[in-house]
């Protein structure tokens, strides 16, 4: 048992184009001030120009990006002692998929580029074929918890 309250998790509607829960998510994710018809036509753009560029359906990319970006392990600073050690742990499939959504959204915002549309298709692209920003950031988490291996008996 926790010791703390923890509230029951929101049924996200799925979004009105693709009728998908990820994507509706994804929106949430990408909103800047309340603004979400923006930050769906940001999307929606993006996604068409993924699937304008590689003739595949832009969902199937869209999933395959998160896949691709989700992380597997993590670690989790844990003191014992006086010294903080980095304690590598599994990764809940809720928490994996927060995770790669909000990696995918800080590399498309980090990269040069024109508009968001355009970095957001980019990003998403190349995280669908295993590179890009986001997937660097994934295998510099999953290299951390590989160091830290030896702390994994401090578990949680």
């Amino acid at each position: 048992m926790s010791r703390r309250y923890t509230p029951a998790p929101r049924e996200v509607l799925p979004d009105p184009k693709f009728h998908n829960r990820r994507v509706s998510m994804f929106v949430h994710r990408l909103m800047y001030g309340g603004k979400k018809s923006v930050a769906q036509r940001v999307l929606y753009t993006a996604m068409a120009e993924m699937a304008a560029r590689t003739q595949k359906e832009p969902i199937e990319l869209f999933e395959s990006a998160l896949q691709n970006v989700a992380p597997v392990v993590e670690v989790k600073p844990r003191r014992v002692g006086g010294a903080t050690y980095q304690v590598p742990l599994e990764v809940k499939p809720e928490r994996r998929e927060t995770l790669a959504m909000r990696w995918i959204i800080d590399a498309a915002r980090a990269r040069a580029g024109k508009s968001m549309s355009e970095k957001l298709a980019n990003e998403l692209q190349d995280a669908a074929g295993g590179s890009g920003g986001a997937m660097r950031k994934r295998e510099e988490v999953h290299k951390m918890a590989e160091a830290n291996r030896a702390f994994s008996h401090y578990r949680f």
